[in-house]
């Protein structure tokens, strides 16, 4: 991953979660000239999205807590450390909608919302 993305407050990632992966595969290569590559390393079915060869984001199908909710992209904002950031988002006013949680092989992540209603994650990649 670009070294400029991993750096605290910087958008790194932006992942598709829908009921058709085939679909948007098909629909966002022939727009943009995505690659997608099937990654095995998620413990569950995961597409990553590549440009020039470079991961820069993923799709997959919705997790039963997410069943019934229409497509929708979200994007991934680093932070230096996860837990820390998810212990302030209610203190500045925001709602924590999903806890601290690893992803195997990739990091650790928190879903929030601002005061405002607006979501997204926090990301802490794991150090290579």
């Amino acid at each position: 991953m670009n070294e400029n993305l991993m750096k605290h407050g910087a958008f790194s990632w932006s992942e598709l979660m829908t009921t058709d992966v085939d679909a948007a595969k098909q629909f966002y290569s022939a727009l943009f000239g995505w690659e997608t590559e099937e990654f095995l390393g998620a413990g569950m079915p995961y597409t990553l999205v590549k440009v020039g060869g470079e991961p820069v984001g993923g799709m997959m199908a919705p997790s039963s807590e997410c069943v019934g909710k229409p497509p929708a992209w979200g994007v991934c904002v680093t932070v230096d450390d996860v837990d820390a950031t998810a212990q302030q988002v209610e203190t500045l006013g925001g709602k924590l909608l999903h806890p601290p949680t690893d992803i195997p092989s990739v990091g650790r992540f928190c879903a929030l919302q601002d005061p405002q209603g607006a979501t997204l994650c926090a990301i802490t990649y794991r150090q290579p």
